[in-house]
């Protein structure tokens, strides 16, 4: 592979290409709110579709497990392509198959073009990642990667609920019309701001196995499961778990709460990645299981809810870009397909995280929720301090630990 450093060109030394890099960040956006749309349209859906809205909601599934099954394969075939070709063949996926889901009035249809606007969220997961660490010198790959992650916040705290009342104004099929009217600039914004590389040479893929047992992949994923396990219990069942502090009609100011503190997050990992990765790993992860504690103790005040929401929006924002850029750094040339195994790791999270979170809420209801994040933040923050030799390494980011691409 190229050093990355040799690819940033025509880039002053300190100067971060935004405008590509912010096509990154509209493309996680566009992943996101695709994904979740459905989920605050659900009785328009299933009357549109004349199925129950709880038939209606597994259009979230069918997406889930498109970009689970889809983002290892797919990343492993388009490993030899040019990589601008593979970023316009996701983001050609979302604008086709979101069309078929506006026009279509048959369940399994709808459910069929779902799964492979999942599949290629799937493929352009696993590229977003390692293209902003291919447009930058070594020393900038953090920052870069902090703001071609910046759409997912956004999208989280912004743009599913904007997509809800867009729904719920103009119906939705339109609110899909108007995501594929967004994919569609998104192709040309790309065309015309994000560089093109070659794919990898035959000689540097390396196989799956080989990837994962590279040292650090391990430990970083084990950290992305346990980290991202907690937080989707918590985030999944938000409405019930802050209910009992008489928040129920709040639910959607507690969520933005959650997001601008991640954009805040966001922002300031973006400021210490590349000098403290390590440092800002067991920060977020220590401040989020101190959050789990207070909530475990002071659940029934709201105060008390709000403070927590923004601590842990703010250890989460960075979450996305720290595990990434440490994934990037160990696997090396194998950088794609260690996004590609994330991709089904961070969905398995939230799939777990779902059932998981269901069963304590049946089992033992929402008190239990800060004990069972609690003690996964300490599995990830133990996982993650032991893992000092290969994974989260001391000090500034080495040159020489680049994504291989």
């Amino acid at each position: 592979m190229h050093n990355t450093s040799t690819l940033a060109q025509g880039a002053a030394p300190d100067r971060l290409p935004v405008a590509g890099l912010l096509a990154l960040a509209m493309t996680g956006f566009i992943c996101i709110v695709t994904e979740t749309l459905p989920a605050g349209l659900l009785p328009q859906i299933g009357a549109g579709l004349g199925v129950t809205p709880s038939l209606a909601g597994q259009m979230v599934t069918a997406y889930a497990l498109g970009s689970l099954l889809a983002a290892i394969p797919l990343t492993i075939a388009t490993r030899g392509w040019r990589r601008r070709s593979v970023l316009l063949l996701a983001i050609g996926g979302f604008l086709v198959f979101n069309c078929a889901t506006a026009l279509s009035s048959n369940y399994w249809l709808t459910m069929a073009a779902r799964f492979f606007a999942g599949v290629a969220a799937g493929l352009a997961w696993s590229l977003v990642a390692g293209y902003a660490r291919r447009m930058v010198a070594p020393h900038q790959q953090g920052r870069a990667l902090a703001l071609a992650m910046a759409g997912t916040p956004v999208a989280l705290s912004l743009g599913v609920p904007l997509g809800t009342m867009l729904g719920a104004a103009v119906g939705w099929r339109a609110a899909f019309w108007i995501m594929s009217a967004l994919t569609l600039a998104l192709a040309g914004w790309v065309l015309a701001s994000v560089p093109d590389y070659p794919g990898q040479a035959a000689h540097e893929r390396m196989p799956l196995r080989r990837v994962f047992t590279t040292p650090g992949v391990r430990p970083v994923m084990a950290v992305v499961i346990a980290w991202m396990l907690a937080h989707n219990i918590l985030y999944t069942y938000i409405a019930p778990f802050v209910a009992p502090a008489g928040l129920a009609g709040q639910v959607d100011l507690v969520l933005l709460t959650f997001g601008v503190a991640a954009l805040a997050g966001i922002w300031i990992t973006g400021r210490v990645v590349d000098r403290f990765l390590r440092g800002a790993v067991l920060a977020s992860l220590g401040g989020f299981a101190a959050t789990a504690l207070l909530f475990g103790f002071t659940s029934h005040s709201p105060v008390a809810i709000y403070l927590g929401v923004a601590i842990w929006g703010l250890t989460f924002g960075g979450a996305a870009t720290l595990l990434q850029t440490a994934l990037a750094d160990a696997a090396g040339s194998g950088a794609d397909v260690a996004m590609s195994m994330n991709v089904v790791a961070w969905n398995s999270a939230i799939a777990g995280g779902g059932i998981a979170g269901g069963m304590l809420l049946e089992g033992w209801g929402v008190g239990s929720f800060p004990w069972a994040v609690l003690i996964l933040a300490l599995v990830a923050l133990l996982v993650a301090w032991s893992a000092r030799a290969h994974a989260f390494r001391p000090g500034r980011r080495s040159g020489g630990h680049v994504a291989g691409h």
